[in-house]
């Protein structure tokens, strides 16, 4: 599990990186807005402590410029403990926000618990992420948009993920959402849509039977 700590303070980083490490995580640091900003275009991680405070900036405005739309959870640390702050960094998406000085344990089961959360709801699938939980669709971190209806189909998809969806069960629960009769040619059409909005070959069609998607085994 790779994380990255954006953080100027050498004490915190010193003892920070120590513990992280010796819970098994991979610690990459970053001091300042603009490496973190490089390191993230050529780099992946599965979490982001951040710093609100920076040498060069803002870390509100890196999260929200830098790092919103690539869907990796984060935590703010930060001294800046009013409570305007903390209602901005968590309405902005951030998972959680911890202020100086902080217990590491705390801030271990903290990331601990998002990990899990944010794994359990959140389905990958080659250059496809599913936040099943805010129902939102990205592809290689950028949005997609789609229909209410699209996107409850491609949901019931993912919710059986490995799993063939019969093509009577899209038609009972399109009956069920729209209150609308539809035959075979309309979940056609549907799923061509979605697959166009995708650009994605994800979803196998099962001749005559209905459509599944696989688990991503890399």
């Amino acid at each position: 599990m790779k994380i990255l700590l954006v953080e100027d303070n050498e004490s915190i980083i010193k003892g920070l990186e120590f513990s992280l490490k010796e819970n098994g995580y991979e610690v990459t640091v970053r001091k300042d807005v603009n490496s973190t900003i490089v390191f993230l275009e050529h780099n992946k991680v599965d979490f982001i402590i951040l710093d609100v405070l920076l040498p060069d900036g803002n870390g509100f405005s890196l999260y929200q410029n830098q790092i919103q739309n690539k869907n990796i959870p984060t935590l703010f640390l930060t001294a800046k403990d009013e409570e305007e702050d903390i209602i901005k960094g968590l309405l902005m998406g951030a998972e959680d926000y911890i202020t100086k000085p902080f217990s590491t344990k705390e801030l271990l089961v903290r990331i601990s618990k998002i990990l899990l959360r944010f794994q359990n709801n959140i389905i990958k699938v080659k250059d496809i992420t599913f936040d099943m939980e805010k129902m939102i669709v990205y592809k290689k971190g950028i949005e997609i948009e789609l229909t209410s209806l699209e996107l409850k189909l491609l949901h019931l998809l993912f919710l059986n993920i490995g799993k063939v969806v019969s093509r009577i069960t899209i038609l009972d629960n399109i009956w069920k959402w729209t209150g609308n009769e539809v035959d075979d040619h309309t979940i056609t059409v549907y799923l061509k849509r979605i697959r166009e909005k995708l650009k994605s070959n994800i979803i196998i069609t099962i001749k005559g039977i209905g459509y599944r998607i696989d688990k991503d085994e890399k």
